[in-house]
């Protein structure tokens, strides 16, 4: 679904990828783990158009991304789900779920988004600063699906949530898996990552060092979480 060759990137005369070249199947769910500064969220950046210098080349089911800007990439069927969420704090659930038109491919409806989140429907009245992290978590994944993307670029999704959200964030990962939607995810925890995901590429110094598959990631845990600095 995705390809990604000889990516490189920099942040003034910085170099922060470097030849990183990744295939990403459709259905998949790919984990990009690494140390922070590897080059992880950079690199989702650049395959939604939002960092400009960069060079390399990307393809969505062969359609070339490398010169298409951010919005024409989600109408591609491409959605960001960032660390910060983006959540609009005035705006109900609701009000956040319908804002964003649906461009992609195939949108889901609110009754399939219901169905999926059942705690955004018990919270859709309420305002987005009265969300906890997991729910806000849940809102901002949620928006993208309404908005048909088939791809979903998630920063972080678990970053400072309690172990209990995460397991029901875990869970929202295989419903839309199950869906036949496509996630590259950028995660530090390691349990979550397996928990979750097909396949992991290793970044370290802005390269792609290692691909591994989820018995290699349980077989070297120790070295890995001694590598990722936890």
């Amino acid at each position: 679904m995705l390809t990604v060759e000889n990516l490189s990137a920099w942040y003034g005369e910085a170099q922060v990828l470097r030849e990183v070249s990744l295939q990403v199947a459709e259905g998949e769910i790919v984990t990009l783990v690494g140390r922070n500064g590897a080059g992880k969220t950079t690199l989702l950046r650049c395959v939604m158009g939002l960092h400009a210098r960069a060079t390399g080349a990307m393809s969505l089911h062969g359609t070339d991304l490398t010169a298409l800007p951010p919005h024409r990439r989600a109408r591609l069927g491409i959605g960001w789900v960032p660390d910060d969420r983006g959540i609009y704090a005035t705006l109900s659930v609701e009000e956040n779920l319908l804002l964003p038109p649906a461009t992609g491919p195939e949108p889901w409806s609110m009754e399939e988004i219901y169905a999926a989140f059942p705690r955004l429907k018990e919270r859709r009245k309420s305002p987005g600063t009265r969300l906890s992290g997991g729910e806000q978590q849940m809102l901002a994944m949620a928006r993208v699906l309404r908005t048909g993307s088939r791809l979903l670029l998630c920063d972080e999704p678990t970053e400072g949530l309690a172990p209990v959200i995460v397991q029901q964030i875990g869970d929202i990962m295989r419903r839309v898996k199950a869906r036949g939607v496509t996630v590259l995810l950028v995660e530090q925890n390691v349990h979550f990552a397996t928990s979750v995901a097909d396949r992991h590429y290793l970044l370290a110094e802005g390269r792609v060092v290692e691909s591994l598959d989820n018995a290699e990631v349980r077989a070297r845990q120790n070295e890995l979480l001694e590598h990722l600095g936890i």
